[in-house]
């Protein structure tokens, strides 16, 4: 990737691109410090590609911005009304205004090509190192999930993108040009059914590697590329064989309650530890005050009104003890005093993903308008895990009202959790709801710009091009 130039010059010299920080450690799952530095012996014991596995998951804990800036507020969940000082290129995404010089985008896309290049190096070097066999596979899967992982945010966030299979060099790097949507979808899709083919991963964990990428993992993120490349037929099927492997909470507040984490909804997380130094984070979505104003569009100030839904408390804010500071019910928890870090996890994917995904993928094959359909009793599961009454076949009458219906349903069920935004691109309901929210935008708008800093870098319009409308 042409992000892979910038962490070249940067960091030629670091081939594991691991150092001698908490966040790379290699009892990253155990969250506990350790101050080992990797040095010539690097990829070639079991533990200098656990090591390196470890590097990989760390990677992730620092991707949150993509979550609340180019997830949450580019949707009709979050809003500024005006910028303040240090928020301009997030009032710019918010109002579909960003222009390829954002720093949102550039740093982020730097940091997913530096997160791949940490996996390739594990995938070019692994098979010809001499360990536990089952362990080998097992380390290989994990980054092949974190690769293909971070390439579909890439992809959903700017398209097609430059992505490679192995390290490459400088040289290398400035020639490798955007795939055609059948090669990216080759590239997503086929890391996720190859770990799911030779079952690279175990169904879970015990100890401290609870949290590791498992084959249910894949198999979700698998659906969801199925699902974003209109393959309904094929995200059915593995969907299918996943209901009931997990289970829907009967209290959606003790999903995201952070002494019960890794939880039977919890599918993949990215994981914190506020006891340990830089394995916590800030406090996402804070206030300092409980009437701050907390950026909420009209659509999510609305969403459950009339209802009995259980799932708004979980927007609830509650102040912290000892600090002044008040945080929403959903990513609760109180500061460590030593640390100043909060712990709560970032959930990526859960059961009730998987729910919603089945009911939208059945209905994208074909709609049903039996009152025993397998869309609907899916659609209800979630539905009514909230308190409310079950959603009868005559309140979605076609095919598109049961795609609303699906939507309005994600929207209630996962707010700040980075989806909303990219569920209005696949189900066709972006402009609507931007429009909803007093913007007007365009179908080129549900991609972002290539960073100018990587089309300069190229320097070849052949290989890597703006998308269109920038």
């Amino acid at each position: 990737m042409t992000a892979y130039i910038k962490k070249a010059f940067k960091l030629i010299a670091c081939l594991a691109l691991i150092s001698a920080v908490t966040s790379c450690s290699d009892s990253f799952f155990d969250l506990e410090p350790d101050d080992e530095v990797i040095g010539d012996k690097v990829y070639k014991t079991e533990n200098d590609f656990e090591l390196a596995v470890n590097a990989c998951y760390s990677k992730l804990q620092t991707q949150m911005n993509f979550y609340i800036e180019m997830c949450e507020y580019r949707s009709d969940n979050l809003t500024l009304k005006a910028p303040t000082a240090g928020t301009q290129d997030r009032f710019d995404i918010d109002q579909f205004k960003e222009t390829s010089a954002n720093t949102i985008l550039d740093d982020l896309w730097e940091n997913f090509g530096n997160g791949i290049y940490r996996c390739n190096k594990i995938l070019d070097k692994i098979d010809d190192a001499d360990f536990n066999p089952v362990k080998k596979q097992q380390f290989k899967g994990e980054a092949l999930f974190v690769r293909a992982l971070t390439a579909f945010n890439m992809y959903r966030a700017w398209g097609t993108v430059p992505v490679a299979r192995r390290v490459l060099t400088v040289n290398e790097a400035l020639q490798l040009g955007r795939p055609t949507e059948e090669d990216m979808y080759t590239y997503l899709a086929g890391d996720l059914e190859q770990i799911i083919e030779e079952n690279m991963l175990p169904d879970s964990y015990t100890g401290n590697d609870i949290g590791r990428a498992t084959s249910g993992a894949a198999k979700a993120l698998l659906a969801k590329v199925y699902l974003t490349f209109k393959r309904p037929q094929q995200a059915a099927a593995l969907l299918q064989g996943m209901m009931g492997t997990y289970e829907l909470l009967p209290d959606i507040a003790d999903v995201f309650d952070v002494n019960n984490k890794m939880n039977r909804e919890v599918i993949f997380a990215v994981r914190y530890n506020k006891n340990v130094v830089g394995e916590g984070h800030g406090a996402w979505y804070s206030l300092t005050n409980a009437t701050d104003d907390n950026n909420r569009t009209k659509a999510l100030i609305n969403l459950y009104n009339g209802t009995d839904d259980t799932r708004a408390a979980m927007l609830d804010y509650i102040a912290v003890p000892g600090v002044n500071t008040y945080l929403m019910r959903k990513f609760y928890d109180t500061r460590d005093e030593s640390t100043k870090q909060y712990g709560a996890d970032n959930i990526l994917l859960r059961y009730a993903d998987v729910v919603l995904m089945y009911a939208e993928a059945l209905n994208e094959v074909a709609y049903s308008a039996s009152a025993d359909s397998e869309a609907l009793k899916a659609l209800n599961l979630v539905h009514t895990r909230a308190g409310l009454t079950p959603i009868d076949i005559s309140d979605v009458p076609s095919q598109d009202e049961f795609r609303k219906a699906v939507m309005l349903e994600r929207q209630k069920e996962f707010p700040y959790e980075g989806h909303r935004w990219f569920d209005s691109v696949r189900l066709g309901g972006a402009k609507e709801a931007a429009a909803a929210d007093g913007k007007s935008i365009q179908e080129y708008q549900y991609l972002y710009p290539i960073p100018s800093s990587e089309i300069e870098r190229i320097n070849n319009t052949d290989l890597l091009w703006q998308n269109p409308g920038y």
